[in-house]
């Protein structure tokens, strides 16, 4: 059971907080994801504020029940009693902005409540500020005997650094009983969950604590705390995938996401995002700078200060810098795309190369295709996308435009700074250029020499004196 009613308005969002990411996943998925894997396959999603996100990112398999008004944890997990009636398990109880807890700390707290015969136990932690927490009370021999909220405990009880997690196992019979006898009778008038605690003590059942360590403790109320989980979560996901043998050179500067795929003795270079559900091969080198989300790359390829989304990039190929492989472009294997290189929903066959400032859109290329510097194919008109079709081993020379739909038959040439408007044949050579046309004496006609124009950069950082002062000292 979980709960993601509360508008948490200290993080200043017209979004619910739940939904907020955090290492690239909604915060309310992390605990899903982790209950799933601790094995609580049936799950009970309190809702409130913006219920409609909520909703949205857990999806169809989960249960929900409507909090209209927030008055109070206890208040809260009363709202899903029908779900529990007529079970004898267990039931766990965590909020849905605690991401950090993992499977391993809910699976030995639930092993330590079934061996003990515990009413309830407390997933707890040693804070080493616990101000803001609530604060596990123990007697003498050092048993739980309840958890007071800090707006209601003493200076004394104040001192004690075992803080709630918020995080329960109740054997759900005795959860329901208690339920039923909390009150209000507390600073803020709400029904705190933590108070049936103190009933099953009363009432004679064991409450037993399970210590974990305080990080997986941690959650989010605001900005500044989004920010240092997510950092924390995404070294967890970098340490998985160094574990598994990916090289991260820096973890601190790279991103993860957790549904990222990455072979073994790839090299992660700083400032690299990995987004969505990427699949990276072995032995590829990304990095440094590079943003990939959805890409599909294949073994020994390297990219290099570029960005690839939703595409599917082959093996042993050589990408970047500044190259944007955009959605549905599929590149084979072998190929080189270089700077300021642009593939839009494009298909690009084996060891086919556009070196350096190129666009290649909407066009199925073949084998051995070279782009010269400044090759466009020009594949909108304003109103219709259009196709162009290159062939297997054609030669584009630089600085040309090909106007889709024209299709370059295998083993064709077009000329350097040719505008392509019709077919080429097979074995055929293209030139679609103007007559060139020279004026004799025309710069000395017009007066316009340029030796004496001489303009200096925008700024000069740390010289003294005029801009232009080393020309005259070389002259």
């Amino acid at each position: 059971m979980v709960m993601a009613a509360g508008e948490g308005k200290r993080m200043n969002s017209k979004h619910s907080k739940v939904v907020q990411k955090a290492a690239g996943k909604p915060l309310v998925c992390w605990v899903a994801d982790t209950l799933r894997e601790a094995g609580a396959l049936e799950q009970v999603y309190i809702v409130g504020f913006r219920q409609e996100e909520v909703r949205a990112v857990l999806g169809e398999d989960v249960a929900f029940v409507l909090q209209e008004q927030q008055l109070g944890t206890g208040h809260a997990v009363l709202q899903a009693a029908p779900f529990l009636e007529g079970r004898n398990g267990c039931t766990i109880i965590l909020p849905g902005d605690a991401p950090m807890i993992t499977p391993e700390t809910l699976r030995a707290a639930i092993d330590m409540f079934s061996r003990d015969e515990y009413g309830a136990v407390v997933v707890s932690a040693q804070a080493p500020d616990p101000t803001g927490y609530g604060r596990l009370v123990r007697d003498a021999e050092g048993n739980v005997v309840r958890i007071v909220e800090e707006r209601d405990a003493s200076d004394e009880e104040k001192k004690i650094r075992e803080i709630n997690s918020s995080i329960y196992c109740f054997r759900t019979p005795l959860l329901l009983s208690a339920l039923g006898r909390i009150d209000a009778k507390n600073s803020q008038k709400e029904y705190y969950l933590t108070d049936t605690i103190e009933i099953l003590i009363h009432d004679g059942h064991k409450v037993g604590s399970y210590l974990t360590d305080f990080d997986e403790t941690r959650g989010v109320n605001d900005r500044v705390e989004l920010e240092a989980t997510g950092k924390l979560l995404n070294q967890r996901i970098c340490k998985r995938h160094m574990r598994a043998g990916v090289q991260i050179i820096d973890m601190e500067r790279t991103w993860i996401d957790p549904i990222a795929v990455i072979g073994r003795d790839t090299t992660i270079y700083p400032g690299t995002i990995i987004r969505g559900e990427t699949v990276i091969a072995e032995d590829c080198i990304i990095g440094p700078d590079s943003h990939l989300d959805g890409a599909i790359i294949g073994e020994g390829t390297e990219i290099f200060q570029s960005t690839a989304i939703d595409c599917t990039i082959g093996k042993f190929c050589q990408i970047g810098p500044f190259s944007h492989i955009r959605p549905k472009s599929v590149l084979g294997s072998n190929i080189t795309i270089g700077a300021y290189v642009e593939i839009k929903n494009s298909k690009m066959g084996d060891f086919s190369r556009a070196r350096h400032l190129t666009y290649v859109g909407d066009s199925k290329v073949g084998r051995n295709v070279n782009f010269g510097c400044g090759t466009v194919t020009c594949n909108y008109d304003g109103q219709d996308k259009t196709t162009c079709i290159i062939g297997d081993n054609v030669f584009i020379g630089g600085n040309s435009n090909l106007i889709s739909p024209v299709h370059l038959h295998d083993n064709s040439y077009v000329a350097a700074g040719s505008t392509i408007t019709e077919d080429v044949p097979e074995l055929g050579l293209a030139i679609a250029r103007t007559h060139q046309v020279i004026k004799e004496n025309w710069v000395a006609q017009k007066n316009r020499l340029r030796s004496s124009d001489l303009i200096p950069p925008d700024r000069f950082r740390g010289y003294k004196g005029t801009p232009t002062d080393h020309m005259h000292k070389e002259e």
